[in-house]
């Protein structure tokens, strides 16, 4: 059985990806998805890796995380976006969900690993105390509602997606996605996922490094009128 998501596009920001990657898109094979891998032109083991499959490919013209998101997705011409991380910790089964959540009148729905019915087999301490202040100074400051604001398994409005003027090129991306778009009063929801173990196992994040740039972009869209 396929399952036929043809509104949506998985926007997939690849770096250093040859292990999983292909693993990856093995796994999506059962679900009729638009795929847009955004990567590097010089990741060329990533590159050789995925030569088989015949995916949309674009290559960033920038760097970083939210540089290749928001490349990709202002891209992308479906009725939804998703972000699809290619390290293979994201569930596809939860994609249906997502797109009903998102039928049913929200804006944009992010994946939760802390409601009830969900897990992770990825955290760390460290990260775990990182995300919990992150989510409840963004629900304080902002107003979110969500329970996860550092987990970018999102699927949301693509329209919508490019009236927010995205700027950040770091993973400061995961907390202005929806502080932008609780700015301008979009309706977001969350639902519980399970992040399963990276297959290559490596972290692309550096919790200290990217927790700040994560904070200062907080402080930044706090005093900013937009």
């Amino acid at each position: 059985f396929i399952s036929n998501m043809s509104n949506v596009t998985l926007v997939i920001p690849a770096k250093n990806e040859p292990e999983s990657l292909p693993k990856v898109l093995d796994e999506l094979k059962s679900f009729k998805v638009n795929k847009l891998i955004v990567m590097s032109k010089d990741d060329i083991k990533t590159l050789e890796a995925i030569k088989v499959y015949e995916e949309n490919i674009l290559f960033q013209s920038g760097k970083g995380f939210g540089n290749a998101l928001r490349e990709g997705i202002n891209s992308v011409t479906t009725k939804y976006f998703c972000v699809f991380n290619a390290d293979g910790s994201f569930d596809p089964k939860d994609l249906e969900k997502l797109e009903e959540k998102l039928d049913n009148g929200s804006d944009f729905v992010f994946s939760s690993r802390y409601l009830k019915g969900a897990g992770t087999e990825d955290d760390t301490i460290l990260t775990f105390i990182g995300n919990f202040l992150f989510t409840f100074i963004c629900n304080l400051l902002f107003r979110l509602k969500i329970s996860d604001v550092l987990y970018t398994y999102v699927m949301g409005s693509t329209n919508l997606f490019k009236s927010l003027d995205m700027k950040y090129d770091d993973f400061s991306f995961c907390v202005e996605l929806p502080i932008r778009a609780k700015k301008k009063n979009y309706i977001l929801a969350d639902l519980p996922s399970f992040e399963r173990s990276r297959i290559a196992g490596i972290k692309k994040v550096n919790e200290f490094r990217d927790g700040f740039l994560i904070l200062i972009s907080i402080l930044r869209l706090l005093i900013s009128n937009k």
